[in-house]
């Protein structure tokens, strides 16, 4: 065999290869998402998601909000893992 034939072999085996692999590829893709909407399910209501959205919404004013400095105070806290500060205790607790 001369090195033009086995160029040749060489990339049409290389072809036929990636043509597997993609063919394998989409038919795992397929298997893994469904194809009807059915199988979503609609994630519970988060109220922490509707201040956001709500903040979002007010714009440059949600910087002088309150409740808008707390929502985002509770995604921070949320997003880094860290757990709420404890509430002072009320008068006639801890005595």
């Amino acid at each position: 065999m001369d090195g033009k034939m086995l160029a040749r072999m060489g990339a049409i085996m290389f072809v036929a290869v990636a043509i597997t692999a993609a063919a394998i590829e989409m038919i795992r893709n397929e298997r893994a998402f469904p194809t009807s909407p059915m199988g979503l399910q609609q994630p519970e209501r988060d109220p922490l998601r509707e201040g956001q959205r709500r903040c979002q919404q007010l714009g440059q004013k949600a910087a002088e909000d309150s409740e808008c400095l707390r929502v985002w105070a509770e995604t921070r806290n949320r997003f880094l893992g860290r757990t709420p500060p404890p509430t002072s205790p009320s008068p006639g607790e801890g005595r």
